[in-house]
């Protein structure tokens, strides 16, 4: 099912689809468009999903020379923003030094953590970034093949590289935890039951070639087979016999599961923290925020149980909501039409609540079946912005039985519309701002906007009734509990096992999908706490623009002003809306 983004309508203000750019500083503009050029070369798979196809031979560089000149070069774009003097730019180019100065700053800031010797992830690795990108990789030129084979006989060498990295890491005490190895082999495995020819890596070899000369079709027809079935499959084969044989037994368990327990983990967590959420925030002020977030939420749960199951008692509304087989799907098609319906019902009332709306569409497809085992509940993927891809919802029908129907619709409302399907694509399709602003920004900007929709899902009349509703409170808990729990083990100690029973004691989360939590908690150090944080700065903002503007105030103006930059880091959103709340009231604006 394709869902049309509802238009672009215009405000008075801001930059959006249709906009001549704006005269800039110069200098900022160079160091930008550097920069992007740059950022697409060390991320050649995400440029091909980006329409960057001159990057579609490539692979990334995994070798420690690409490593340190990928640092160095960072490095110097980093000194080259450092030597323009941001109190002379005008507040369009100021936004675009302070994007840059958080994405250098972030790249240079994680090397400290040096993911590249001990990163095994089950749920972003490489491994299934290899495997998604064929669908976004285009054949549709003689030169498109070529790019094709040449990437396809890159990704042997660059898995090669990757498990030569993490063996180095290993000599030297840096290695993964095992829940994350444990997923990894399981998902591998299952891969590797399946015969080469029914890898999406095979898959281009069925393609229609019609206007392609006879002699290219063939060439490329047998390249493709001879490189999934003789280089890629059997480099898949050598990195699950790694991590098998050799990582598993060292990985880390028990209370070392978190990133403490590595050399430089304590501050490698910090500098995580701070790319993801762009705060500069200790665990323990993150810690108790969660804490007291989780009660206040809490307290809501109760109300409503009370109204919706006939309980206020939070163990009796747990139990209810996970034993009862009636609050869980029956079939696959069932989860994917509630998503459709779902998305349907907030898309026609985007207009009311939204000055600024996408052109980009949007279709729901369930996730591959190689990796919805180990996967989480659902995902979004960005469309193209030349329109060639909508933008995906991705759905987890893997045993639906396990699939609860009262966290259908938040979960939808949070990866469609008014969620990241909305955000994402106003970004891409703004005009007048530097490209990699449309494409890159702040996680905690990204996710705590997409959790601020869930509850504005609620205001704008989306959801079907109290039990969904009780749903949006449970993942408002569940983002509380993220604060604690993430922290918990990266920070304090805790293990895999205390992780999962603070789920299980503190929010409505079914439990096949607690223990797939925790472990994305211990894979990727810091990302969840940008949900909450990123949610709870933009509804300060929002109350201060109501307070400040009084009657003044509409809603749809103050979502246009978030929205009309792109993902901007928290500090820098801040003073976007300051900036606007300080023209309509008439004062100056402040400045970091």
């Amino acid at each position: 099912m394709a869902l049309v983004g509802v238009g672009a309508a215009g405000c008075a203000d801001g930059p959006r689809a249709g906009d001549a750019t704006p005269p800039g500083n110069p200098q900022i503009s160079d160091v930008a468009e550097r920069f992007w050029d740059w950022y697409q070369g060390w991320h050649p798979l995400e440029a091909t999903y980006l329409g960057g196809h001159e990057f579609d031979d490539r692979v990334p560089d995994a070798t420690p020379q690409g490593r340190e000149l990928r640092r160095s070069s960072a490095a110097a774009f980093f000194d080259e923003l450092a030597a323009i003097d941001i109190d002379d730019l005008g507040a369009a180019d100021r936004l675009t030094y302070l994007a840059l100065e958080q994405e250098l700053g972030s790249e240079l800031a994680r090397q400290v953590c040096e993911p590249d010797v001990w990163v095994v992830d089950h749920r972003e690795g490489i491994q299934l970034a290899f495997l998604n990108v064929v669908s976004a990789q285009p054949v549709e030129t003689p030169e498109d093949g070529e790019r094709m084979i040449r990437r396809w006989n890159a990704i042997a060498d660059y898995l090669d590289d990757y498990v030569s990295n993490l063996r180095s890491g290993l000599e030297r005490g840096r290695v993964a935890a095992r829940p994350s190895v444990d997923r990894t082999i399981v998902q591998l495995d299952a891969l590797l039951e399946r015969p080469a020819d029914q890898w999406p890596f095979y898959a281009p070899a069925g393609v229609s070639l019609d206007s392609w000369p006879e002699e290219s079709r063939r060439r490329f027809r047998t390249e493709v087979r001879e490189a999934a079935t003789l280089r890629i499959r059997p480099a898949y084969e050598r990195l699950r016999d790694f991590l098998r044989d050799e990582l598993y037994p060292s990985s880390r368990t028990g209370g070392e599961v978190g990133l403490a327990s590595l050399p430089g983990g304590p501050e490698c967590y910090l500098a995580l923290i701070h790319d993801f959420t762009t705060l500069d925030l200790t665990p323990n002020i993150i810690h108790e925020t969660g804490r007291l977030e989780l009660a206040g939420i809490q307290e809501e749960l109760r109300a409503l149980g009370e109204t919706a199951l006939g309980t206020s008692d939070l163990g009796e509304i747990q139990a209810l909501l996970r034993d009862d087989p009636a609050m869980h799907f029956q079939w696959r098609g069932e989860i994917v039409s509630t998503a459709e319906r779902a998305t349907e019902r907030a898309l026609a009332v985007t207009d009311d609540w939204f000055g600024i709306t996408p052109r980009a569409e949007l279709t729901v497809r369930p996730i591959p079946s190689y990796e919805a085992p180990q996967s989480i509940v659902a995902y979004y993927r960005q469309p193209a912005p030349d329109g060639s891809r909508p933008g995906i919802y991705f759905v987890n029908t893997y045993r639906p039985d396990i699939r609860p129907r009262y966290q259908a619709e938040v979960l939808t409302f949070h990866e469609t519309f008014p969620g990241h399907h909305l955000q994402t694509s106003i970004a891409q399709e703004l005009e007048g701002i530097p490209e990699f602003r449309k494409h890159l920004g702040a996680t905690a900007f990204v996710e705590g906007w997409a959790l601020y929709a869930e509850r504005l899902a609620d205001e704008m009349g989306a959801y079907s009734g109290d039990l969904d509703r009780l749903g949006m409170l449970s993942y408002d808990a569940w983002r509380a509990s993220r604060l604690v729990v993430d922290t918990g083990i990266h920070a304090f100690g805790w293990t895999r096992e205390e992780a999962v029973q603070f789920l299980r004691d503190n929010t409505l989360l079914a439990e096949a999908n607690i223990e797939n939590e925790v472990d994305r908690y211990i894979t990727s150090p810091g990302q969840a706490l940008a949900y909450k944080l990123g949610q709870l700065e933009i509804l300060r903002l929002r109350s201060e623009a109501e307070s400040g503007l009084g009657k003044d105030f509409r809603i749809a103006d103050f979502h246009d002003r978030v929205l009309e930059n792109g993902a901007l880091s928290l500090p820098a959103l801040r003073e976007a809306v300051e900036s606007w709340l300080s023209e309509r009231e008439g004062r100056p604006a402040g400045r970091r």
